[in-house]
């Protein structure tokens, strides 16, 4: 090439450099390979997974059902039916005799234990006599407090969930998913802070013996997990939830049947690094915030405001944090009578024509029916629109 066609060449590259838009792109790698048999990584804002394997699989809990248990007795405290300098008297089924190969608080027939310091000895300690001592005095026997246990995972629509015992020890029919766990844990930091406070204590004295939190992310400096609960059996594996917060955005994370201690301490950190790092949440929108207003048929209103019934948040890569599109659906026509609150459509947030989230609207007005000759006039402009559609 001629030396003065090179030039020419490199000074149309030099102003197509300067007169393009700068681009970075940014890639999302994919998430990290964990030795477990199951995880899931999951924003707590916006309940978005990010990162999943065999997150529906039924797996053994182990102590994670610990995480149930807790959640049972902080929902009975909340109802004040029960407080937390409330007095138990250990029975001879919570002995920690009962228990001579697991975790237990140490705890005796006859003593005399709040609920503040049982909630610990499951907590820190992962007591197994301390979850049967609990379960005793709320629902009068183990197997009711089970009942109780089930009831609540119905309610949290926990899909792939089944207790039988209230500590997780191996038994017939007991199992449960990640993503079943990201759940409670989100319920528990929602629903019980009191209790999901306690997750971050790292050491608990109880009978003069001192025992330490099995979760040793809560001495990471270089991640900030306030909370989490270990699992262990034969058969369950080595397993860990844990949340941990960055700035305004918390994660929480699930790795179930990892080979061993330190391998699910370290792939639970690998996976909650993970999402910090490619990984952001927005708030979008504010309950109750109008987004929007609608016609409303054959009502004593024309028109109603739409809102949100909850904040709403968008987890999305780094990358996709810009040039989102957000579209507004609304089920149309809108026939009264509406009760507020009553879910009447939707927004949409699009990147490339592909739906990245989606959150309901309802109305924030109840509107009740109008009158015979406002419904009459109504029904026959609908039925001339329908002609004409």
């Amino acid at each position: 090439m001629k030396p003065s066609l090179i030039r020419i060449t490199l000074a149309c590259l030099l102003l197509q450099a300067i007169s393009a838009p700068a681009v970075f792109a940014v890639v999302t790698p994919n998430p990290p390979q964990l030795q477990a048999k199951g995880y899931v990584l999951m924003d707590f804002q916006s309940g978005a997974i990010i990162a999943e394997q065999n997150a529906r699989m039924g797996l053994a809990p182990a102590s994670l059902t610990k995480l149930m248990t807790a959640y049972v007795v902080g929902q009975e405290i909340k109802s004040g039916r029960l407080g937390w300098e409330d007095t138990v008297t250990i029975s001879e089924n919570a002995w920690s005799a009962k228990f001579p190969d697991s975790s237990k608080m140490f705890i005796q027939p006859k003593d005399e234990i709040t609920i503040s310091n049982l909630m610990r000895g499951v907590i820190v300690q992962s007591g197994n006599d301390a979850c049967v001592a609990l379960a005793e005095h709320v629902a009068g026997s183990e197997s009711a407090f089970v009942a109780l246990m089930n009831g609540w995972a119905e309610k949290l629509n926990l899909q792939d969930t089944n207790f039988v015992n209230s500590h997780g020890l191996d038994i017939d029919g007991i199992q449960t998913s990640p993503t079943d766990m990201a759940v409670l844990m989100q319920s528990i930091i929602n629903d019980v802070p009191d209790v999901y406070a306690i997750y971050s204590e790292k050491v608990f004295k109880w009978n003069k013996i001192t025992q330490y939190n099995r979760n040793k992310l809560l001495w990471d400096n270089s991640i900030d997990v306030d909370g989490g609960k270990t699992g262990y059996t034969s058969n369950a594996g080595y397993s860990l939830v844990s949340s941990a917060k960055e700035g305004q955005m918390r994660l929480i994370s699930v790795v179930m049947g990892t080979p061993s201690k330190r391998s699910r301490i370290s792939q639970s950190k690998n996976l909650l690094s993970y999402g910090f790092r490619f990984f952001d949440t927005k708030q979008v929108a504010t309950q109750g915030e109008v987004e929007s207003t609608a016609k409303v048929w054959k009502g004593d209103l024309s028109e109603i405001e739409l809102g949100f019934a909850e904040d709403a948040y968008l987890t999305l890569p780094r990358s996709l944090s810009a040039g989102l599109d957000k579209t507004i659906v609304v089920n149309e026509p809108i026939i009264a009578p509406i009760e507020k609150g009553q879910v009447v459509g939707k927004v949409v947030w699009k990147h490339d024509d592909k739906t990245v989230a989606s959150y309901p609207l309802v109305s924030n007005q109840a509107v009740a029916e109008g009158s015979w000759i406002g419904k009459l006039w109504d029904s026959l402009v609908l039925w001339v629109k329908s002609l004409l559609a």
